[in-house]
C-alpha cells in the first residue's frame, strides 16, 4: 500500500495540478480570460440567482382561457364539418366545456352523428388505466340535439403538454435575450419556474415572457368606426389596431397564414421612411402560400395579428413572391428587437400568467458571498487547527489533501459549467469537514495498531488497507443521500447535492491515494521508527 513507481507518482502530481488549473479561471475577470491562450482552461462557474442577483418569475397556464379556446375550436370544427356535407342545422353554441347543435333534417341524423364522432381525438396518452384518452364525447340528449363535451382526462392533457411546449418556447426567448445559465423548470402541474442570474429589467423579461406571441394573416374587410355598426358575419370579427388611438378593423375570421410558417425575424430599419420594422421570412411552404395570397388579392388590405391586434394592415401592391415582408407599427428600436426575438423563438401554445416575481438585487447575493466566504474560511481554519492539534505531522498532510479537495471539487464545477448557488457553498462548506473524515478513520486505524505493537511502517500500511472499506462505505451512503436529494429536490436542493456529490468523490481521492501518496514519500525519506500519533 505504501508503494508508487515513478509513473504513478507522476500521474497523481498531474492530476492535482490540473485540479488547480481548472480551478483558476475563477479568480480572473472574464476580460482578463479572454486574452489567454486557446489552450489555457477559461470556463468559470456560474454565479445562481442568490449570489449575482437577477430575476425570480412564476408562471400559470391560463387554464380557463385553454378550455375557451379549445370549445372555440370544437365549434369551429363542428360548423366546419356540417357545412361540408351540407347538413342542415340550428342553435350551434357554447357553453362552459360543452358545444351544442340541432340538426334541421331528421334524415341527416345519422350522417351528422358520423361526422361529429369523427372529431373525436384520441390524445394517445397511457396515463389512465392503461387506456388512451379521448378528448370530448359525444351525446344525443334528443333526437336531432347533439351536445360534445370535452373530457377532464383531455383537458388534463393538454394542459401538461402545453406546459412542456411552453417550456422549450420560453427558454428560447430566455437564451436569446443573451443571459447565462437560465434556469427554466416545471412546477406543479401547470406553472413554470424561470430563475434568470444577472438579469436586473423584470419589466422586460415579464413581457416576453407572457406575451403568447401567435401571428396570424388575414384579409380585411373594412376599417374605421362604421366597422363597429350594422350586423355581421360569423366568418368575421373585430380587432383594433396598435395606434396610440386604436382603429376598429373588420378582418376574415379565418387566418390565411401563421407565424408558424416563419424561419427567421430580424429588426431592421425601413428605406423609405428609416422607421424600425421587423422583417421576416417564411419557409418554402410558407412562401407559397403567401404568394398565392398577394397574387388573388393585389389590391385588398390584409392585416398582420398579433395576439388578436392588428398592428398593420397594409395594401397588397402587387404579388410578393419572394417570401419575406417588412411589420411596421411606431416600433422602438427595442419593441422590434423584442418583437423579431418573440416570433423567432414561436408562439406559446396557452396564456401564461405571472403569480410570482421577485427581483434578487446583486448587493443581497454580495452579501451571501461574503457570508458563504467567511462561513467557508472559519470551517477550514477549524478544520486545519483540529488535524494539526490531533495528528501533528500527519494533520499537516491530511490539511494539504483537503486543499486539494477544494481545488478539485471548484474545477469540476467549473468544468462541467455548472451553477453554484448559496446551497451550493454549504454543500463545499460541509464537504470540507468531509474531506478529513477518512483521514481520521485512517489515523485512528495506524494509531490502534501502532498500540498493538507493530512498526511503524506496518502500522501505516495496515491502517490504510483496513480503513479503506470503511471509507468506501461511508463516502457510499453519503452519494445515495445525494442522489436522493438530487432526483427529488429542485432547484437549490439540487445545487446542495451536486457538491455534496462531487466534493464526497474527491475527497476519498485524495484522502486514499493524495494523503497516502505524502505518507508514502516522508516514511520512504525518513524511515520512522514510530509514527508521531
Amino acid at each position: 500500500m505504501l508503494y508508487f513507481s515513478r509513473w504513478k507518482i507522476i500521474a497523481i502530481v498531474a492530476v492535482c495540478l490540473a485540479g488547480i488549473l481548472f480551478t483558476l479561471p475563477n479568480f480572473f475577470s472574464r476580460e482578463t480570460l479572454a486574452g489567454l491562450p486557446s489552450w489555457v482552461p477559461a470556463r468559470q462557474m456560474t454565479l445562481g440567482l442568490d449570489l449575482q442577483g437577477g430575476a425570480h418569475v412564476v408562471l400559470e397556464v391560463d387554464t380557463p382561457a385553454l378550455v375557451k379556446d379549445r370549445v372555440e375550436i370544437l365549434r369551429d370544427d363542428v360548423r366546419r364539418v356540417l357545412r361540408e356535407d351540407r347538413i342542415g342545422y340550428t342553435g350551434l353554441g357554447s357553453q362552459q366545456t360543452s358545444v351544442q347543435v340541432r340538426i334541421t333534417d331528421q334524415n341527416q341524423i345519422e350522417k351528422a352523428t358520423t361526422k361529429l364522432n369523427g372529431l373525436i381525438q384520441n390524445l394517445a396518452d397511457t396515463t389512465f388505466g392503461g387506456k388512451p384518452v379521448n378528448d370530448l364525447t359525444v351525446e344525443a340528449p334528443e333526437p336531432g340535439l347533439f351536445r360534445l363535451t370535452l373530457t377532464q382526462a383531455g383537458l388534463d392533457h393538454r394542459v401538461r403538454r402545453a406546459v412542456e411546449q411552453s417550456i422549450e418556447v420560453i427558454r428560447r426567448r430566455v437564451d436569446q435575450l443573451g443571459t447565462t445559465e437560465p434556469s427554466i423548470a416545471r412546477q406543479g402541474a401547470n406553472r413554470i419556474l424561470v430563475q434568470v442570474p444577472g438579469l436586473q429589467d423584470t419589466d422586460r423579461l415579464k413581457a416576453i415572457l407572457q406575451q403568447t406571441a401567435r401571428l396570424t394573416f388575414h384579409m380585411v374587410e373594412d376599417r374605421g368606426p362604421s366597422v363597429l355598426e350594422g350586423a355581421k358575419s360569423s366568418d368575421t370579427e373585430v380587432l383594433y389596431t396598435n395606434d396610440p388611438t386604436p382603429v376598429p378593423v373588420l378582418i376574415q375570421r379565418r387566418a390565411m397564414l401563421t407565424g408558424e410558417e416563419l424561419v427567421d425575424a430580424q429588426a431592421t430599419f425601413s428605406q423609405q421612411s428609416s422607421e424600425a420594422v421587423v422583417s421576416f421570412r417564411f419557409n418554402t411552404s410558407g412562401a407559397q402560400k403567401f404568394a398565392t395570397i398577394s397574387q388573388q388579392n393585389v389590391g385588398r388590405p390584409f392585416a398582420i395579428v398579433l395576439d388578436r391586434t392588428v398592428i398593420s394592415d397594409p395594401v397588397i401592391r402587387e404579388p410578393i413572391l419572394g417570401g419575406s415582408g417588412q411589420i411596421s407599427g411606431n416600433f422602438t428600436v427595442q419593441s422590434a428587437n423584442d418583437l423579431a426575438l418573440l416570433l423567432r423563438a414561436g408562439a406559446l401554445p396557452a396564456t401564461l400568467t405571472i403569480v410570482e416575481e421577485r427581483t434578487v438585487g446583486p448587493g443581497l447575493g454580495a452579501d451571501s458571498i461574503a457570508a458563504g466566504k467567511l462561513a467557508t474560511v472559519i470551517g477550514g481554519v477549524a478544520v486545519i487547527v483540529f488535524m494539526v492539534a490531533s495528528y501533528g505531522l500527519l494533520g499537516i498532510f491530511a490539511n494539504v489533501a483537503m486543499i486539494i479537495n477544494v481545488f478539485f471539487t471548484f474545477a469540476i464545477l467549473s468544468s462541467l459549467g455548472a451553477t453554484l448557488s448559496l446551497p451550493g457553498i454549504a454543500g463545499i462548506a460541509l464537504s470540507i469537514g468531509m474531506a478529513v473524515d477518512a483521514n481520521v478513520l485512517i489515523y485512528e486505524r495506524v494509531r490502534e495498531e501502532q498500540r498493538l505493537g507493530r512498526s511503524a511502517i506496518s502500522a501505516i500500511d495496515t491502517g490504510f488497507t483496513r480503513a479503506i472499506g470503511t471509507i468506501t462505505d461511508s463516502n457510499l451512503t453519503t452519494l445515495i443521500a445525494a442522489a436522493v436529494l438530487f432526483f427529488l429536490g429542485t432547484g437549490p436542493i439540487r445545487g446542495f447535492a451536486v457538491t455534496l456529490a462531487i466534493g464526497n468523490i474527491t475527497s476519498f481521492f485524495t484522502a486514499v491515494t493524495v494523503t497516502r501518496l505524502m505518507v508514502a514519500l516522508w516514511v520512504r525519506h525518513y524511515r520512522p521508527a514510530r509514527v508521531p500519533l
